[in-house]
């Protein structure tokens, strides 16, 4: 019964997909139901006409309504085949609606929900039962509940046909099918626990399997020779997992024979007493053939009833795993009022006394972390792996919110702001940027998607970021496919990613400018010019540099140096070195691996 509310949801979010398909299907189902009742009682009378044949002979006019039985039943059959392949069609169609409009409520949760659920194994063990159903269990459902309207209806006449012979017919055919119905209830709920028991064994079998096939990890494994090592993984993964459902399987079988053996004894009991009656006289040859054909569909279509109820029943469980996902909650929310967000920075930004701790974690990133940043200023931070960098830009962008202390653009406190326009305003070179496989073109466009910007500013930004003497090198230019995935597509080198990803910040006008290791695969010369290009971008705008290397910090108006979720240092490149601490000793040491790789 816990169940029932998610059938529920289930059908309403089919009806919402494709409610004309739904309402056709549905007149069909009852049509298709009546159908096999017709078929019984053109069978009995077409049976007793035979007889009337046989007593007068063969006559003309004997024969005559028994030609119009066959008629009629052909005209059934006939109508049958029609609508199944009727339905068919309309399943398929349904079927390819109801699977995008649920991807499309999957894809839009996975942008909604907070960044921290990607730092959750169980968030993606409830993506991965999610996505596992989405495409084929709500049409399964339907077409389970299809069936079963159908069977329902039919079963209904039948039983009504069966009664005049003995009241107890139709509870004896109820009786025989109960065995079945336990039998598939136990079954869908032992299947069910034993796929929530194992989503995290199935995703790493599914991730054996990516490392093993992916382009991204093919040149390691292959050097490394992995493949054996990953491959017995996998086959140790699957060997378990598949014991243990031919386990279920075995158990199901034996059980469904033990419940047939039931349903046959009962069929074998009443199909005696009703020949014993027809050789009494009791009943006419048309209707033993009439309980024949109504006792055994109606059996048949109980056992269909009950496992369609199965079906259902096991596809309620896999509904609840998809309206589970889609009922997660973030925790960032836009204000009732959010204030508008300066186009221009007046004061800057504010981070004080803040402390984040990243989800399932009990150390602190960031502990009573204080900077000030100047509108118009470009800032560096630098510091060692894990000192917290990156996370102030996640909380910048609010991926996330501080556990304490607070974040200001020019004194308006973060949560002010609606987060899309917040996101709007800031542009970011991410140091792993998203190689997508879609045109030059359209990958530069992606930076301000929302304006649809034409050929010349994509050109523009192009030329902004020195990409555009790489873009001409291509084959089609801007329309160039790029990428791995797709036929004709061609890939890129790291640097060459980056320059797109740098024509994609130009593009976008945002007020806040980040940037993450922006040249840590350039060469020094690349990166003098790639500098030279990110001062132009940053011209009015405040931007914040992340970086380990001092060449690209040097850059910077001021110089921050974090350490251990702390700035420890600050100034600009000069006012550091004339310190004499952590970041002129650092500078030294860059400087000569540098002056040593050279000569060498």
């Amino acid at each position: 019964m816990s169940q029932l509310p998610q059938l529920g949801r289930g059908f309403l979010l089919i009806w919402s997909a494709t409610p004309g398909w739904t309402s056709t299907w549905i007149i069909l189902l009852i049509i298709q139901g009546l159908l096999p009742v017709a078929t019984v009682y053109l069978t009995r009378l077409l049976v007793d006409s035979l007889v009337v044949i046989v007593g007068q002979g063969g006559t003309w006019e004997s024969i005559r309504p028994s030609l119009v039985w066959i008629a009629l039943i052909a005209l059934v059959f006939l109508t049958k085949e029609l609508l199944r392949g009727v339905s068919s069609f309309i399943r398929t169609n349904q079927s390819e609606w109801v699977r995008d409009y649920i991807s499309g409520l999957i894809h839009q949760k996975s942008m909604e929900i907070d960044l921290e659920f990607y730092d959750s194994p169980d968030y993606y063990d409830r993506l991965h039962r999610a996505r596992s159903g989405a495409a084929s269990r709500p049409m399964a459902l339907l077409e389970s509940t299809g069936v079963l309207l159908q069977n329902g209806i039919t079963l209904a006449a039948m039983l009504i046909v069966l009664a005049p012979y003995g009241l107890w017919l139709p509870l004896a055919l109820l009786v025989s099918t109960l065995p079945v119905l336990y039998v598939v209830m136990q079954h869908r709920l032992r299947y069910h626990q034993w796929m929530v028991k194992n989503t995290a064994e199935e995703r790493h079998a599914w991730y054996h399997d990516w490392l093993l096939t992916a382009r991204e990890t093919a040149a390691e494994m292959r050097l490394f020779q992995l493949s054996n090592h990953f491959q017995l993984a996998f086959q140790r993964l699957r060997e378990r997992l598949r014991v243990e459902r031919s386990a279920l399987a075995r158990d199901q079988g034996i059980a469904e024979f033990s419940a047939g053996f039931v349903a046959l004894l009962i069929t074998g009991i009443s199909m005696a007493w009703m020949v014993w009656r027809a050789i009494l006289g009791e009943v006419t040859l048309g209707d033993l053939a009439l309980f024949y054909q109504a006792f055994n569909q109606g059996q048949s279509l109980m056992r269909s009833f009950l496992e369609n109820v199965g079906e259902i029943y096991s596809n309620s469980f896999f509904l609840g795993d998809l309206f589970d996902f889609l009922e997660l909650k973030s925790n960032l929310v836009d204000p009732p009022h959010p204030a508008p967000f300066p186009e221009v920075l007046q004061s800057g930004i504010r981070f004080e006394e803040i402390t984040f701790y990243y989800p399932e974690s009990d150390q602190p990133a960031i502990h009573g972390f204080n900077l000030d940043i100047a509108a118009g200023q470009i800032i560096a931070i630098v510091g060692p792996n894990g000192a917290g960098k990156t996370t102030l830009i996640k909380l910048l962008c609010r991926f996330y919110d501080p556990r304490a202390g607070s974040i200001t653009i020019d004194g308006i406190s973060l949560p002010d702001f609606s987060i899309r326009d917040l996101r709007q305003h800031i542009t970011m070179l991410f140091q792993e940027p998203v190689h997508y496989s879609a045109t030059v073109r359209e990958n530069i466009a992606l930076g301000d998607i929302e304006s649809s910007p034409d050929m010349d500013r994509v050109i523009t930004a192009a030329e902004s970021a020195g990409a555009d003497t790489q873009i001409h090198r291509l084959k089609e230019g801007y329309e160039t496919m790029l990428g791995k995935w797709f036929e004709g597509g061609t890939d890129l080198s790291v640097g060459e990613w980056q320059r797109l990803s740098l024509a994609r910040a130009f593009l976008r006008k945002a007020t806040i400018i980040v940037l993450d290791e922006p040249t840590s695969s350039m060469d020094p010369w690349a990166e003098a010019d790639f500098l030279r290009r990110i001062r132009q971008l940053a011209a009015g705008r405040t931007s914040i540099l992340i970086t380990h290397r001092f060449t690209t910090a040097a850059f910077a108006d001021v110089i921050y140096v974090m350490d251990q979720g702390r700035i420890v240092e600050f100034g600009s490149h000069q006012e550091l070195l004339t310190q004499g601490g952590r970041y002129a000793t650092s500078w030294k040491e860059q400087m000569q691996r540098w002056t040593s790789a050279q000569k060498g």
